[in-house]
């Protein structure tokens, strides 16, 4: 079955507690599956379970920030008591994004996350991406080689579950990649 080790310990350890887990590594899977909940309720989901805010206004600033990365808070602003289920797929995952970035994990997974999304909010998903690098670890996977070379810092190519090719971004040719 192989391993996953983060920060020194295998994952899949008898003994690791998913909980703690789960706030250290957020996944955003490829069809958006926001909870039937409000747009609000949907990100602060998170953060209530986890106990991360001690009173509604840091609740609140929460949602907003982690909307906001997102790409998602103009649009929502003004909605937040509406089912998160009633928006637009790409608005749908980013509610989903928005709801992993909630938490603050180390990690987060991205099952070819842009999919769902028109042309407009891949460029949002770009300033995303790009506003959440320096804090955190984001692993995409994607068929997209484009989309790999324009979001990535680094990029690994896999063929039939084997290790290819792992390679920094190629700042000469930003749309290459080895994704």
């Amino acid at each position: 079955m192989g391993e996953i080790v983060l920060d020194g310990v295998n994952i899949y350890d008898k003994n690791v507690d998913v909980v703690p887990l789960r706030a250290q590594v957020g996944m955003v899977f490829q069809k958006p599956n926001p909870f039937p909940k409000s747009i609000y309720e949907n990100v602060a989901y998170g953060p209530r379970i986890h106990g991360l805010a001690r009173n509604k206004s840091e609740m609140d600033e929460i949602v907003e920030t982690s909307l906001k990365r997102a790409g998602l808070w103009e649009e929502v602003k003004d909605r937040m008591n509406q089912p998160g289920t009633g928006l637009s797929g790409g608005q749908q995952q980013r509610l989903c994004i928005a709801r992993t970035i909630a938490v603050n994990p180390e990690i987060i997974l991205m099952d070819d996350p842009a999919r769902p999304w028109t042309r407009s909010p891949r460029r949002s998903s770009r300033t995303s991406f790009s506003s959440c690098a320096p804090q955190y670890s984001i692993c995409i996977v994607t068929h997209s080689m484009q989309q790999a070379a324009r979001v990535s810092q680094r990029t690994a190519y896999f063929h039939l579950g084997d290790l290819i090719e792992v390679a920094p971004r190629s700042a000469s040719s930003p749309t290459r990649a080895t994704s």
